[in-house]
């Protein structure tokens, strides 16, 4: 009974030397106050800490744990996860790069086809058109049914008119004629003439020996009616504009070239036109001219191809495709779809080894086929992501990771340690997000 309270004073005694160890363990562990930490806890493992970041803002940079700007707790940023390591870019999981569906493609050397493919739409021709025009005062007798958007023939009749004045002029005409006298005959016929008669009337009068003041118009060529100004019983005067005639022997057609690549075009080359009217069939024409405006709404350029409508099959309104043809030139290609295009730099995502990936500042110039042709910015032979680089290209905004700059392509460019680093096309969540919270207690930057 005696032994019984010293027992229980020696097990309170082990327990306080036991909470003191702890205490003071703790105390050896924690870091102190303002000095980055350089150890992890978890499985004992050695990792350095580059900095320590909030992944909201990761262009802000902290030596130490404690809050950002947006009052958040920053987390560390390790040297093996990339971002400014040694290695450069940002790491992804090759498992979730497969998940994505990222894949790859590599710069090479090639020939980029010359040949340039543009919407077109077949147009009259506007230098084809015949004006039929009154030659005096008179009235409009018969019309012969004709209507705008008919298609006629060249001699075609298209309207009768009466003009009285013409009737007297043929009247005396034929009394001059009579008299034998030569000069007195000449300028009678003159008078006919500078009147608007044509030769052919003349000669008409002539032959019969009386006097024609009702007047058949024809069509000076063949076309199709435009436009038509006079129905039967209306009166005409002088100068008068009774129908447009459009001539469809040739058409033009009318290509939307976008205005980058207008400059690769030259008058006079060879074109092809593929009409959906027509499948599986081809035409052949040459540019004839590039118009000097251009479409403010598309941004295009017009160019002109003149064609000759055998059988008149190619009508106005008609849809189909151009492809201007020219030689291939050499050029360093890669597939259209890895360029990301941010509307102030065109980047590319290169693949790295160990699964990392750096953006890559490029100028391009020619498309055709699919392919890009590279100016400047890659190498031949460097490996780079063709589909999903977008989410790679967020990851490595977020990780802080910077474009590598045109003029340097060789070696990784590590993340510039202030608020101004190159900022990405696009934005997604960073895996750095998911990291554990470091303690409390911002040290300054």
């Amino acid at each position: 009974m005696n032994g019984f309270p010293n027992t229980r004073l020696g097990v309170a005694v082990g327990a306080l030397l036991l909470v003191g160890i702890g205490v003071g363990a703790g105390v050896l562990i924690a870091p102190r106050s303002g000095e980055p930490a350089t150890r992890t806890a978890d499985a004992g493992a050695d990792r350095e800490i580059l900095y320590w970041y909030d992944p909201m803002v990761p262009n802000e940079r902290y030596p130490g744990p404690g809050k950002s700007s947006m009052n958040m707790d920053t987390i560390p940023k390790y040297a093996d996860e990339g971002g400014s390591g040694s290695s450069g870019g940002v790491r992804i999981d090759p498992a979730l790069s497969q998940n994505l569906g990222v894949r790859y493609a590599t710069a090479r050397r090639g020939d980029l086809e010359g040949d340039l493919s543009a919407t077109a739409v077949v147009d009259y021709n506007e230098r084809d058109i015949a004006v039929v025009q009154s030659r005096a005062d008179g009235f409009v007798q018969r019309v012969y049914n004709r209507a705008p958007g008919d298609v006629i023939a060249a001699g075609a009749p298209l309207v009768d008119l009466l003009i009285p004045s013409w009737g007297g002029a043929q009247t005396e005409y034929l009394a001059v004629r009579r008299t034998g006298n030569t000069a007195l005959i000449h300028a009678a016929r003159q008078r006919l003439v500078l009147l608007g008669m044509s030769e052919s009337l003349i000669a008409s009068v002539e032959r019969s020996g009386r006097a024609r003041n009702t007047i058949t118009i024809s069509t000076p060529t063949g076309g199709v009616i435009k436009t038509l100004g006079v129905r039967a019983g209306m009166s005409v005067t002088q100068g008068m504009t009774l129908a447009e005639i459009n001539g469809l022997a040739t058409v033009w057609v009318n290509a939307a070239i976008p205005e980058v690549q207008a400059s690769q075009l030259r008058v006079g080359q060879s074109v092809e036109v593929a009409l959906a009217a027509f499948p599986g069939e081809r035409f052949t024409g040459r540019l004839t001219a590039l118009l000097p405006e251009l479409v403010g709404d598309s941004r295009t350029v017009t160019g002109r191809i003149e064609m000759t409508n055998r059988g008149g099959r190619l009508r106005p309104g008609m849809f189909g495709r151009i492809t201007f043809g020219g030689g291939s030139t050499p050029a360093l290609l890669v597939p259209t779809e890895a360029v990301i295009r941010t509307g102030e730099r065109d980047i590319v995502m290169l693949a790295l080894p160990e699964g990392r990936y750096q953006p890559a500042e490029v100028r391009i110039g020619r498309e055709a086929g699919g392919q890009t042709e590279i100016l400047a910015g890659l190498r031949d032979g460097e490996r780079i992501v063709a589909s999903g680089q977008f989410l790679i290209d967020s990851e490595a905004s977020l990780s802080g990771v910077t474009a590598r700059p045109i003029g340097q392509t060789s070696g990784p460019v590590r993340a510039p340690a202030s608020p101004t680093a190159g900022r990405s096309a696009t934005a997604a969540q960073t895996g750095a997000s998911m990291a554990a919270p470091a303690p409390r207690g911002r040290s300054g930057q």
